[in-house]
């Protein structure tokens, strides 16, 4: 039999209850893992929200003298083929892309400040889908401030019963929104992101 001496054996005894003791500490989160920090210091992690639509707006709007325009139907589509299809008097029509919508709206307000009084296209668009996408969806607040100026909006449609579908479709494509938030800043930790999808 190995002899051993009563004090080596009280050591080892000692030495394993300390290292139990600190394992035990660890399991209970007493010490923070990387990447898992429970710290939420704003500084630390800090979020911005990505906001997008998965539906848009089509306008369709008609000639009705020269000069004058309406709105003749709105409808929902996938927001990468939202557009207003524009047909003139002499026959012939364009396609315009909010792109294209934004630069008349924008000519217009710069051009007449009591933007509204008139039923030309750019005021049809501004008063439309097109201000309606480019105003809320695309968040130009310019563009929001001139279309609360309306007293009747209506008017810039063929008739009440198209401009109630046109809010029925706006309603459509709000519940359509998704927003997605990520890290912007900071430390980025494990469970540092979330999405999720938000309507209206």
């Amino acid at each position: 039999m190995t002899p051993f001496r009563s004090g080596s054996f009280i050591r080892r005894a000692k030495d394993i209850t300390i290292s139990s003791t600190l394992a035990l500490a660890i399991m209970a989160g007493g010490i923070a893992l990387p990447g898992c920090s429970t710290n939420n210091n704003e500084d630390e992690y800090s979020y911005a929200a990505d906001t997008s639509y998965s539906q848009g707006i089509r306008s369709h709007i008609k000639e009705v003298s020269p000069g004058e325009f309406q709105i003749t139907n709105e409808e929902t589509v996938p927001f990468d083929q939202a557009a207003a299809i524009v047909s003139y008097q002499d026959g012939h029509s364009d396609t315009l892309s909010p792109t294209a919508a934004k630069a008349l709206i924008d000519k217009e307000i710069q051009t007449n400040q009591s933007a509204g009084m008139h039923s030309g296209l750019s005021n049809v668009l501004l008063y439309g889908g097109m201000g309606f996408m480019l105003g809320r969806m695309m968040n130009m607040g310019y563009i929001n401030s001139y279309r609360g100026q309306a007293n009747n909006p209506s008017r810039f449609y063929s008739n009440p019963a198209t401009y109630q579908r046109s809010q029925s479709a706006y309603t459509d494509v709000s519940r359509s929104r998704v927003v997605t938030s990520r890290p912007a800043g900071g430390r980025s930790g494990f469970f540092n992101r979330s999405s999720g999808r938000v309507g209206g």
